[in-house]
């Protein structure tokens, strides 16, 4: 792995790092806005106190934080791929250029040594699972990768209450930053509960020093921040596309890793850019609480 002079500096001394994924910058935001929102999200890490690494891989090689001209370029080249855990060894080998989802995040961010990561949503269990074994892969490498996750919950065109199942089935905690209630992304409550809430950043980092004493910090974390009501998406409308979505996607023969970012790319068209302000808004706010979380975290583990 390349890690950047910044990021490598950083973990030797100890300082706070959060990850972040790129493939907000090739699949989830449009050009040319995206280069620009992405420097936006490492901005919201400094603020809150840490170093960003944006993760992907560039040329073949695994890059833990991001110049500007890696950045330019995921943001621009259209032979960017979508890469999840199982593509990593492939794009590898052939040198390619990848944008990290999830899943070969949190992978990538734990063999670099960095616990806390930042992201949108998470993926999770899809629609009609039952019968087509659609599930992200995000899930599954959770459950043996010790990263805590901040993110808005999961994706409200999932089966959120499958997905909150699943996370409980792999050992994978769930805690709700200030909510009683699952987030869903768009949505601040996605109709489920969370077991556990949490007020502060400090209360965070106590729970992921705890791990190592009852050794469980192979295991994920997830932290869910709700979207706050003012950037939240307006519920009539977001029910209304997420319907007219599903139908265009069945319609037009879209399966498996490709549903999300079709109905995301829906979202953005069909809510006159509603779906896009609520999305950046997110991420960035989740950004901010993550590097919050990494610094206490650092400073209680250099107390």
């Amino acid at each position: 792995m390349h890690v950047h002079d910044e990021v490598s500096e950083a973990l030797a001394a100890g300082r706070p790092v959060v990850a972040l994924e790129s493939t907000i910058i090739s699949h989830g935001l449009p050009r040319p806005d995206n280069a620009r929102l992405a420097r936006e999200f490492e901005q919201a890490v400094r603020d809150g106190g840490a170093v960003p690494a944006t993760i992907a891989v560039i040329d073949g090689e695994a890059h833990i934080g991001l110049d500007d001209a890696a950045l330019d370029r995921l943001a621009n080249d259209d032979t960017t791929v979508k890469v999840s855990v199982r593509e990593l060894a492939t794009i590898a080998a052939r040198g390619g250029v990848g944008t990290t989802t999830v899943a070969s995040t949190a992978h990538l961010a734990a063999a670099a040594g960095i616990t806390v990561f930042a992201t949108g949503g998470l993926g999770g269990v899809h629609r009609g699972a039952q019968d087509t074994f659609d599930e992200s892969a995000d899930l599954t490498t959770l459950a043996h990768t010790g990263v805590l996750v901040v993110c808005a919950g999961v994706k409200s065109i999932l089966d959120v209450g499958a997905t909150l199942e699943r996370l409980e089935t792999l050992g994978v905690g769930v805690l709700g930053y200030r909510t009683d209630r699952f987030p869903g992304f768009y949505l601040a409550d996605s109709g489920h509960d969370i077991g556990w809430r949490v007020e502060w950043p400090d209360e965070v980092a106590s729970i992921l020093a705890a791990r190592e004493r009852v050794a469980t910090s192979h295991l994920g974390l997830v932290l869910a921040n709700p979207i706050t009501p003012d950037d939240e998406l307006d519920r009539t409308l977001h029910d209304r596309l997420l319907g007219e979505g599903l139908a265009a996607a069945d319609r037009d023969g879209i399966h498996g890793k490709d549903v999300t970012p079709y109905l995301l790319d829906f979202f953005h068209r069909e809510s006159g850019g509603e779906s896009l302000r609520a999305n950046v808004a997110l991420v960035r706010s989740n950004a901010r609480l993550a590097a919050e979380v990494a610094a206490a975290y650092a400073a209680s583990r250099r107390s």
